[in-house]
Parts: C-alpha cells; sequence; structure tokens
C-alpha cells in the first residue's frame, strides 16, 4: 500500500486526503488545527464554489452540506460609476447553482470524516525541519505540501515569469453576516459584484455558516485608493462591520439597502489582509535532499477578486488524485510531480491570466462587453459563465478581436 504524506487541512488537502483514502492508499493528514478549533476559530476565507468543482465533491460524496446551503443561480454586476451612482447592472445565470460553505464548517466536518474512513491525522503546525526529519525517515512514498501560509511557502521559489505582480493588488475586508436581503431586481439567490473604479469591488455572496444560511460580505479595496487602508488597524469586529457599511452607503448604496439589518454570525466572522498573487516552482526541496510537492495556493495563489481561490483547489485535487491513480507503483519522482503541475496549470493558467487582467483598469473592449450585457442576456450570461469555466474567457473576453468578433456576432443574430 502506499503512504501518502499531505500537509495542510483545507480545500485541497483534505480533498486530495479523502479521495486518495477511499482509493485504499495509506494517507497522513497534517493539520494545524483540530475539528473543534475550526469550528471555534477565525473564518478563514470567502469562497464560491461554481458547478463544476461542486460536481467534483458530489462525485467523491463531499457535499455534505448541499441541502442546508443556500442554492447561487446567477452573478449580478452593478458598474458604479462615479461612485454612488449606478452606470449599468445585469445578471447573469449559471447552468447550474453555485454555494459556499464557511471553511470552518467544511473543514471540520472533512476532517472528522478522514477520521472515520481510517486516515491518520497529526495535529500540529508543521515547520520546514519538520517535514525534513519526516522526509529522512522515509516513511512516505511522497510528500504534498498543501498549507498555503506559513515557512513552508518558502520552500518553493516565486516563478517570476507567471507572477507580474511583487504587492498586494487589493486590501481584503470580509464579514460574515445574518440579516441582508434579496436584491430586488433579482429576488433569488446570487453573487452580486459592484465594481467602483478606483476604489476596489465590494461582493455579496450567500453562504452556509456554524449558524446557518448567511450573507458573505466582500470589500476587495484598491491599495491606493481612498478604502486602501481602512481596515489595516485590525478593529474589532463590530467596528470592522461598521466601515465595511459605511464604505458600501458610500460607494454601492444600492448593496448598502440590503445591508441595513446586517449582523456579524459570531464574534470571529471578520478577516482582514492582503497577499501579492504568485506562482510559485511546483517541486520543494528540504535541507536534507528530500522533494516535496506544491499544490493549490501553495503553487497558484490568485487574488480573490475573481472568486477562483476554492475552485482551483478543488480542481488542483482531483487533477493529483488522477495522477497519484495513474503512476501506480512507479516513483513519485521529480519528472513526475513536475510533470503533475504542468496538468494542474493547463487548468490554473487561464484562470490566472482572466484574475491578473481583472486587478487592473478594465480594458476598452471589456468596457463594450459589460454595457452589451446590461441590454444582452446571452452575453450577461456568457460572462457569468466564464467565472465557472475561466477558459472560455481566452475565447472572446481577454482578446479584443475576439471581444468585438463576438459582439458583432450577437448583434447579427439578435438583427437576425
Amino acid at each position: 500500500m502506499r503512504r501518502i504524506l499531505i500537509v495542510g487541512a483545507g480545500q485541497s488537502g483534505l480533498q486530495l486526503a479523502l479521495t486518495l483514502v477511499r482509493a485504499g492508499y495509506e494517507v497522513t493528514l497534517m493539520s494545524a488545527q483540530t475539528a473543534e478549533e475550526f469550528r471555534r476559530g477565525r473564518v478563514k476565507s470567502t469562497q464560491c464554489m461554481f458547478y463544476p468543482a461542486l460536481r467534483v465533491e458530489r462525485q467523491h460524496g463531499l457535499n455534505l452540506w448541499e441541502e442546508q446551503t443556500p442554492k447561487l443561480r446567477a452573478q449580478r454586476v452593478t458598474l458604479s460609476a462615479p461612485p454612488g451612482t449606478r452606470a449599468l447592472g445585469f445578471a447573469g445565470e449559471w447552468e447550474d447553482y453555485a454555494q459556499s460553505v464557511d471553511q470552518r464548517v467544511k473543514m471540520a466536518g472533512w476532517l472528522e470524516l478522514f477520521e472515520s474512513l481510517g486516515g491518520t491525522v497529526i495535529y500540529q503546525s508543521v515547520t520546514i525541519s519538520d517535514l525534513d526529519g519526516l522526509a529522512a525517515l522515509r516513511r512516505f512514498d511522497l510528500t504534498i505540501v498543501a498549507a498555503g501560509k506559513g515557512e513552508l511557502v518558502d520552500l518553493f521559489d516565486r516563478d517570476p515569469s507567471r507572477s507580474p505582480f511583487t504587492t498586494p493588488q487589493r486590501w481584503l475586508a470580509v464579514a460574515y453576516v445574518h440579516g441582508v436581503t434579496l436584491a430586488p431586481e433579482y429576488p433569488d439567490y446570487a453573487v452580486s459584484i459592484t465594481p467602483v473604479p478606483g476604489v476596489g469591488e465590494c461582493y455579496l455572496i450567500p453562504g452556509y455558516t456554524i449558524s446557518g444560511a448567511c450573507e458573505i460580505l466582500l470589500w476587495e479595496a484598491v491599495p491606493d485608493g481612498p478604502l486602501g487602508t481602512r481596515w489595516a488597524d485590525r478593529p474589532r469586529p463590530e467596528e470592522h462591520l461598521r466601515r465595511m457599511l459605511d464604505a458600501m452607503r458610500t460607494f454601492a448604496p444600492w448593496d448598502y439597502e440590503r445591508c441595513v439589518g446586517a449582523e456579524l454570525t459570531d464574534a470571529r466572522a471578520t478577516l482582514a489582509g492582503g497577499y501579492p498573487p504568485v506562482v510559485r516552482h511546483p517541486v520543494g526541496r528540504l535541507p536534507g535532499g528530500g522533494a516535496v510537492l506544491g499544490m493549490a495556493d501553495v503553487v497558484v495563489a490568485n487574488d480573490p477578486i475573481t472568486g477562483q481561490g476554492a475552485n482551483n483547489a478543488a480542481h488542483c485535487a482531483e487533477i493529483y488524485l488522477r495522477r497519484v491513480l495513474a503512476n501506480g507503483d512507479r516513483p513519485f519522482d521529480e519528472p513526475w510531480m513536475r510533470d503533475t503541475f504542468a496538468s494542474y496549470w493547463t487548468y490554473a493558467r487561464p484562470v490566472t491570466e482572466f484574475t491578473n487582467a481583472m486587478l487592473g483598469e478594465l480594458p476598452e473592449h471589456v468596457q463594450r462587453i459589460l454595457g452589451t450585457a446590461a441590454v444582452n442576456p446571452t452575453v450577461a450570461a456568457r460572462f457569468s459563465h466564464g467565472y465557472a469555466n475561466p477558459a472560455d474567457f481566452e475565447n472572446w473576453l481577454m482578446d479584443p478581436a475576439k471581444a468585438d468578433a463576438y459582439l458583432a456576432q450577437v448583434a447579427g443574430d439578435g438583427a437576425g
């Protein structure tokens, strides 16, 4: 029986651990938190799992909260220009619903499921020297690092050819709340996005947390804009939320109207911070010479502006699973590791390029697309479709000539 060590109990690490143990592998998982510590801890992220990623979870029986979690039918975009005034808006429906489960709930439940299936969990924070010591024992056929924070990330060198940024492109403020109403223009569950040029982006994401259905509020603030330093002092939770709502009142009053009754879901329902988007080389070398493979956020950390992080993690775990199973009894050597990451990069490259593009000023052809989406449901639906299937953006949105050709085609179809 092949023995796999996975360091990190997030979306990718736990998903891979669960699927491998069900496939008959001897899997050891290292987690810095117990299930109960996850549940009692601070929120860790925003996340919107689009339907392709949900189908992966469903295929493996990991969709444990599907019935309790709001089903998100569409993506709503309202462009603000100047701040406080609606320039345009539209809703594009997805082929299937999206969902957002608080990672405190999900990781706690998955940890307990993993142990019930016979997986081994070592509860401790892991340093490079810890990992080096384990490698020296030669107990594992493959070690995968899925912990996207902490010193283990330093094992993986930044890939400058794929990492155009060296500083955070947004400062983030998150709050999980109860008491948000549905949008009158689209009275069903949907992700709402309000880009405010020069200021940032405001998101409302229906989700499920430790106290039930909720709404996840997110501000992505341009660092040198008026909101850039508003949460830098890490205010107490109630003050954190007050500042978020105050920013909505000023820059997205239609979102604020939905949130006037918002109250925090719990005392640890806020998060603030920022990080530079980065792609790292996939193979890390330990001091003793052992090689480890990075996955998901360790090797491809995109800004949350396009909501791809949890989806990337789910797809990465599925790709790595298939690669491990296909390798049979052959060694998990460095060429295998690099080829495994290359398989994931085929998925992650268009995601990364789209996300990085959305961090800058919207190009003129993208503005034309959004303007057309406001009056054409076909374009609105395709724009939303791309968030769930980012590779499609290469066929039109990411290239001005292809975008113009598509818009001309749509206009011709409408005229006909």
